[in-house]
């Protein structure tokens, strides 16, 4: 079987395994206990902590660790807005957020706080002087994803953390799950103050995040206890995850060039292949990440192609893994503007490091194959 759901999660590198292994066997102690074992497990956390500064090039903050991507948005954007509540009550996001994003500020909309949703062209991306607009006296927080998971657009996080820099009381806050490792990130340059990212979608271990918090930002903790991750979050720290979740993070920053520079040529094949056919849409525009690929097959359900997909010996998905199986026609597709039965038809394709050209041609014809067994059924109000 082909594998092309990269954005889902991704197989973990050999060496990530092996250092995860290694450190459940010999580092077992509680990292907070005051023994020799505790102190030694400790300072794996340490290291993996400054490892992990390292490579994202951060001085100017730390590097919390949290069970994944969702909870690190969930820290980092309900943190803010508990925390600097007597600030303001008002936050900007753009209509295509990630789920554990949207979700979270829906939640805070029900407590109270002003949400504005700024929208985003046709494209897929949304435009500072928009973001600029919406600010107001009571804004605390601009949270932007990096790359759209599902369609895989980059947005302008470097301009958009330039012009923030004229509103030193709002904090700007990244979901930098699908780029971290794979696009270049600069926190301290481009001045953003909290930053979310997720192992398992660089090829490390599942249940395992990453949160960056700018030195002289305060998050209110979500989970009360003891007074682990610098005090923001309590709860005895996963060691062997946090020691491979670095060392994932390692191998694909050193990597990341080349495997852009590859999967570009990847991309850019299937993306001309996808064009060529009437019957698929191509969804977003640049700037893309390269190794996401979106389209639909306006009038036929996702899951069906996906299936037939599967029956072809390819793995695919129709969005975001998080929201895979509700039959909602796509919530970014909607927002790009497209119709429903447009929003209701998309397929992610998503690459990673053992994808190659033949691999594309495998897929093209595959599709091929799909879309001459669809042809007939286009009108059938069945699809």
């Amino acid at each position: 079987m082909l594998y092309f759901d990269h954005s889902a999660s991704t197989p973990p590198y050999e060496e990530v395994i092996e250092t995860m292994m290694q450190v459940m066997k010999k580092h077992y102690a509680n990292p907070s206990s005051l023994h020799a074992g505790g102190v030694e497990a400790a300072g794996l956390i340490q290291r993996s902590r400054a490892l992990i500064a390292e490579q994202m090039k951060t001085t100017k903050g730390s590097w919390l660790f949290t069970s994944g991507g969702t909870e690190s948005n969930n820290l980092a954007i309900k943190g803010v807005a508990k925390q600097y509540r007597s600030r303001g009550n008002h936050i900007i996001a753009t209509s295509i957020e990630h789920a554990s994003v949207h979700e979270t500020l829906k939640q805070l909309e029900a407590e109270g706080y002003l949400v504005t949703y700024v929208p985003v062209s046709s494209s897929g991306h949304v435009q500072v002087k928009h973001i600029q607009a919406a600010i107001t006296k009571d804004t605390i927080l601009v949270t932007v994803m990096h790359v759209n998971n599902e369609i895989g657009t980059i947005q302008p996080i470097q301009e958009i953390g330039e012009m923030l820099k004229e509103y030193p009381k709002t904090i700007f806050h990244v979901d930098a799950v699908q780029s971290m490792g794979k696009l270049r990130l600069d926190p301290d340059g481009w001045g953003i103050d909290l930053v979310s990212g997720s192992a398992h979608k660089l090829r490390g271990p599942r249940g395992i995040g990453f949160l960056y918090v700018r030195e002289g930002v305060k998050l209110y903790p979500l989970s009360s206890g003891g007074t682990h991750e610098l005090g923001f979050r309590a709860g005895t720290e996963n060691v062997p995850a946090i020691v491979a979740a670095a060392k994932a993070l390692r191998l694909s920053v050193e990597g990341s060039v080349q495997r852009k520079n590859r999967m570009e040529l990847l991309s850019k094949q299937l993306r001309s292949f996808i064009q060529s056919k009437q019957e698929l849409k191509l969804n977003g525009a640049e700037p893309l990440a390269p190794n996401i690929i979106h389209f639909s097959y306006p009038g036929m359900k996702p899951e069906v192609i996906v299936h037939m997909l599967e029956q072809n010996g390819i793995i695919a998905s129709t969005k975001s893994a998080c929201s895979s199986k509700d039959n909602k026609p796509s919530r970014v597709l909607l927002a790009l503007g497209a119709s429903e039965k447009h929003a209701s038809g998309g397929v992610r394709i998503s690459l990673g490091d053992e994808h190659e050209q033949k691999h594309m041609n495998e897929l093209s014809l595959a599709l091929t194959r799909i879309i001459e067994q669809l042809k007939p059924l286009e009108r059938s109000s069945t699809y």
